[in-house]
């Protein structure tokens, strides 16, 4: 007898059921995110009905019940070292287990001297002086701008200024350096903390990343303990910030009575891009120069003080996508010009994560 197997889809398209897509479906997203919750509060949720049974017991008891009990336990001492130890293991339990609270305690912005502001007729101007645009490349720049919601408030770093432009590694170097030393000081000062109190420090850009590192910089600047626990990430793109806060998260929930430090940065003196490919030129119009400094603790002290509590953060990664992968993308042109180009699917993509996140 001749008999030949069929892979399930096979059959099922022979047999003309449709089977649902199990990997895209949204309900295997609830399936993960209930199984997180339970993993979490697996002790809570199992305390629960052992103290729902202990209080409907209680409440039947009357008073003959209770003298009972009492003169039970007064003679039996095996028993009151047995629930003695029940209930400071499973206090002890609990309290080692349960999350803890990760309280925003306060953050600190750069703001960039006057001198540095790149108005929309400055921004033009240079770019039309560089010579390195021709004219529908600056057409597109001004198209961008005028649909992009920035303001004329806004800033590029002091190479950019210059004509032609210098975009050396001394100077990406030194736009990093005033940036996340500037927000990081303003920190200190408004937040009264010593920078040997910090534990963890996670520093985020995706497109500078030097060596030593931009976190090794900031240790050495302000002298940070030896046994601090330093992070770098790169190449993240913009939702590395959110990153960045989540590893923090998750790094106080494991250290005890600890405060992290996370600075969030991109750098742009090194990463202007010269040429005239469409997609290369959008984050000349959108990217700026700054950096963020957000103090978080763990303590019980800091709640009093913090502006904000971390309720719960989601992420979803979407880079097995084709798509996603390649909407923001680091390449070079034709002309050998590096850049990072910007898909028209991004808002698609970025649509689609957040509703994955919802």
């Amino acid at each position: 007898m001749n008999a030949s197997a069929q892979p399930p889809s096979a059959a099922a398209a022979n047999s003309g059921v449709k089977l649902p897509d199990f990997l895209q479906s949204i309900n295997l997203k609830y399936v993960k995110l209930g199984y997180h919750y339970l993993i979490t509060h697996l002790l809570t949720l199992s305390l629960v009905p052992l103290m729902m049974v202990v209080i409907i017991q209680a409440s039947q008891m009357d008073h003959d019940d209770i003298q009972s009990l009492y003169l039970h336990l007064k003679y039996n001492l095996v028993s009151i070292v047995i629930i003695s130890a029940v209930l400071v293991f499973g206090s002890t339990a609990y309290i080692l287990t349960r999350p803890r609270p990760v309280y925003l305690v306060d953050h600190s912005c750069y703001r960039p001297p006057d001198h540095l502001k790149a108005t929309f007729r400055r921004f033009m101007e240079h770019s039309k002086l560089t010579g390195d645009f021709d004219e529908s490349s600056l057409e597109f720049q001004r198209k961008i701008l005028e649909r992009s919601g920035l303001g004329e408030e806004t800033s590029v770093p002091e190479a950019m200024h210059c004509l032609p432009p210098r975009p050396s590694m001394a100077a990406a170097r030194d736009e990093a350096e005033t940036v996340m030393f500037t927000a990081l000081d303003n920190l200190f000062v408004s937040t009264k903390i010593k920078p040997k109190d910090i534990g963890i420090l996670i520093v985020n850009c995706s497109l500078f990343n030097p060596t030593p590192s931009l976190s090794a910089m900031i240790v050495n600047k302000y002298k940070l303990r030896g046994n601090i626990r330093s992070f770098n990430l790169g190449g993240m793109g913009c939702s590395a910030g959110v990153i960045a806060i989540d590893l923090a998260k998750d790094l106080l929930q494991v250290h005890r009575n600890t405060c992290a430090i996370v600075v969030s940065t991109e750098n742009i003196t090194q990463n202007w891009y010269f040429g005239n490919k469409k997609s290369m030129l959008i984050p000349n119009c959108l990217f700026r120069v700054g950096a963020a400094a957000v103090l978080l603790s763990n303590k019980p002290a800091d709640r009093s003080r913090a502006k904000y509590k971390l309720v719960h953060s989601v992420r979803t990664h979407c880079g097995s996508n084709d798509q996603a992968f390649k909407c923001v993308y680091q390449e070079q042109d034709d002309n050998g010009k590096t850049g990072v180009s910007l898909s028209k699917d991004l808002m698609a993509v970025a649509g689609k994560a957040l509703k994955n996140n919802i």
